[in-house]
């Protein structure tokens, strides 16, 4: 099983749902087709769709003091641009149906974990630059998709034991997948968001995980901030470590090395653990 395996296999995708593409188009059309209007239109035209987001933006680790009960509450309150990637994750989700016990998790914890990497992203850099925490949440929000695919891919092949043995015993996640795919499931992220037409910067960003120390050389600032800060995020909140004493130490050190607040991150991450798991 190659990289190459799993990326001829992206090409016989079917498109995203039908939600994702209305908002989509909204999105790369400008800011004023992304009114909260036609988000909840769009909300509202699927009971499932709905239903599980409000599932999710309900549990305490995004912070809101009050039950949301309707899609227009959503919208106002999580902003447009973040609306759009809880559609777009969701119809991924539906498009990659997999078993992601190979990672350790169910399907259930396996989105807990991607919900807590946009949330902590939100929660922390938004203190920093807000618009950027916008748009970093959302990647952070779908940027695990690749990991839905390998699991795919590794369940139905003669690789399962080979695969479960090799992850108990990484201790780096990049490294171990790209050993036994070529590749890490970052880079497969990128390759499932060519095929579907999201954000090519969102693209570039997640590329750049992959990058030699040469190669991450040759980026432009924008790029190499946001692989940064979306590393961060990967090291702290991981299919090897949610929010561990270790995780969030070696994520603060790499903050520091930003010359951001090391405190600020730490107090994050805590809140963010501390609704998680209470």
């Amino acid at each position: 099983m190659t990289f190459e395996n799993i990326v001829e296999n992206i090409d016989t995708l079917p498109p995203l749902s039908n939600a994702a593409n209305v908002v989509r188009s909204m999105y790369s059309s400008g800011l004023e087709m992304m009114s909260v209007s036609s988000l909840v239109r769009v909300l509202e035209s699927d009971a499932m769709l709905m239903a599980n987001m409000l599932k999710m933006i309900n549990t305490p680790f995004y912070g809101f003091r009050k039950k949301i009960l309707t899609a227009r509450q959503a919208v106002t309150l999580l902003g447009t641009y973040r609306v759009y990637m809880f559609i777009v994750k969701y119809s991924i989700d539906e498009t990659l149906k997999a078993d992601t016990s190979i990672y350790g998790f169910n399907t259930q914890q396996f989105n807990e974990l991607c919900h807590l990497q946009s949330a902590l992203l939100y929660q922390w850099y938004s203190q920093v630059n807000k618009e950027d925490a916008k748009y970093l949440s959302q990647l952070a929000l779908v940027m695990e998709s690749g990991k839905l695919l390998v699991a795919n891919e590794v369940t139905k092949s003669d690789y399962v034991g080979e695969f479960r043995k090799e992850f108990n015993e990484c201790e780096n996640l990049i490294e171990f997948e790209k050993e036994m795919l070529g590749m890490s499931s970052y880079r497969i992220s990128a390759e499932l968001f060519k095929h579907w037409n999201l954000d090519d910067h969102f693209i570039e960003v997640l590329k750049a995980l992959d990058y030699t120390k040469e190669e991450f050389k040759e980026l432009d600032v924008y790029i190499k901030r946001h692989r940064h800060i979306i590393h961060i995020i990967t090291t702290v909140i991981n299919v090897k470590e949610i929010l561990t004493d270790h995780s969030i130490a070696l994520a603060s050190k790499k903050v520091g090395k930003l010359g951001l607040s090391r405190n600020m991150f730490e107090r994050s991450a805590y809140k963010v653990r501390d609704a998680y798991f209470n």
